[in-house]
């Protein structure tokens, strides 16, 4: 990320990563990358049929039946969204917020792109009227909405949104006639699984969802590329698989057979990956639900943390403070909490909030601090967050959002 665009770079603004664990690599998955790499190629475009097959293990254990024949998989999700807002045409719709790397592949292709508003509880999935009257206004302006992206387990919001506002927002977009991409990297770290409903939208509507699931979500490292889409059943979702498949060719987007290894591997769930990932989504929990209380007991907004290894905060009410440190935007919210946390804190403009409204997106691996052996020691601990390097890092951020809202209470005019 950075403040100002290098000299000659055009329209296309990229935002932040995804939200890394900040754990050590399993070490069975590095056993699987370590045995192939010996294999210098890649995979056929659109993954090997083994690959592909594992991804359709994967989503029938979800309940979602797929046919290995209506699967593709790319190094990363943003080869896939690229292919299928290609495919698709038309005018993009996505929610305010929405994740950081949806909105430029649009812009990319010359693709307008809409964000429409989310309601108070949680992000991700569009408010149905607001859908509504979006659409509208954006057909009355002669464009040509086709393509709405969503998240149920979201990035950046961290909350999970309930199957009643998924169901009347699918009916909206059914109803209009638009082509649905859930993006559900994140819908294996629910907090709270026993107490969390979590509904794909393909369960509602087979035939207009496809679903894309990046691995970086909870299967394998961030630094290993590589997702998955399912496409829908009947004609229309085979003619959009072979138009996809068609331009994953001309990107050469494929995945490097070391990581295809590892991938089948993750998306099959032998034991070890599932225990890593319910230890990693435990600890993630513990960490969210501590900085959740220490930016909510400073005084800043946070709905909660639902999911994922982040959460979203807004320091509206802290505003005092932020004028008094000359911080009047997102940008400068950004570069101000950065600089005190020691951490990322992407504003909320690089998800399509707006810039002047002083939000954050906080993530939890950055907590996960120390050596590879202290990582590793936050998986095994009972008590994580009372090991020496993670109670530094949260005394650290309770510190700067204490700071503030003491700053907050100086500045605040007399009444």
């Amino acid at each position: 990320m950075r403040r100002t665009a290098p000299e000659g770079h055009g329209p296309v603004r990229f935002g932040p990563p995804l939200p890394e664990d900040g754990l050590p690599v399993l070490p069975e998955l590095s056993a699987v990358l370590a045995a192939a790499a010996s294999r210098g190629d890649h995979e056929p475009v659109g993954g090997g049929r083994a690959l592909r097959e594992a991804a359709c293990g994967y989503w029938d254990r979800r309940g979602l039946h797929c046919d290995p024949d209506r699967v593709a998989a790319a190094p990363g999700s943003p080869a896939l969204l690229l292919a299928l807002t290609a495919a698709l045409g038309g005018d993009v719709l996505v929610p305010r917020p929405c994740a950081a790397w949806w909105a430029p592949y649009a812009h990319l292709l010359g693709r307008p792109v809409f964000h429409v508003p989310t309601p108070p509880e949680s992000g991700g999935v569009p408010d149905p009227y607001a859908l509504l009257e979006t659409v509208r206004r954006v057909r009355a302006e002669g464009g040509d909405p086709r393509l709405l992206v969503m998240s149920v387990a979201d990035d950046p919001t961290a909350t999970v949104a309930p199957p009643e506002l998924l169901h009347e927002t699918i009916e909206a977009a059914q109803g209009e006639g638009l082509h649905l991409v859930s993006d559900e990297t994140w819908r294996d770290t629910l907090h709270d699984p026993h107490d969390t409903v979590l509904l794909s939208p393909a369960e509602m509507v087979p035939d207009r969802v496809t679903v894309v699931t990046d691995l970086a979500g909870a299967l394998l490292p961030p630094g290993w590329p590589a997702a998955v889409a399912r496409f829908p059943a009947g004609e229309d979702g085979a003619g959009l698989h072979a138009r996809v498949l068609d331009i994953l060719t001309a990107l050469d987007a494929r995945v490097a057979a070391p990581i295809a290894a590892a991938a089948g591997y993750a998306l099959g769930e032998p034991e070890a990956v599932t225990a890593r990932v319910a230890t990693a989504v435990r600890l993630h929990a513990l960490l969210a639900a501590e900085a959740h209380t220490a930016v909510v007991a400073a005084g800043a907004l946070a709905r909660p943390p639902r999911s994922g290894r982040h959460l979203y905060v807004d320091l509206a009410p802290l505003r005092p403070a932020l004028s008094a440190h000359g911080v009047g935007d997102a940008q400068e919210l950004e570069d101000f909490l950065g600089a005190r946390l020691g951490m990322p804190a992407p504003g909320g403009h690089r998800f399509g909030d707006d810039l002047e409204a002083p939000r954050v997106r906080l993530s939890t691996g950055a907590l996960v601090a120390g050596s590879g052996t202290e990582r590793a020691e936050c998986l095994t601990s009972p008590t994580p967050l009372e090991l020496p390097q993670v109670n530094r890092a949260l005394s650290r951020l309770k510190s700067v959002f204490d700071d503030l809202r003491d700053d907050a209470q100086r500045w605040e005019p007399p009444r």
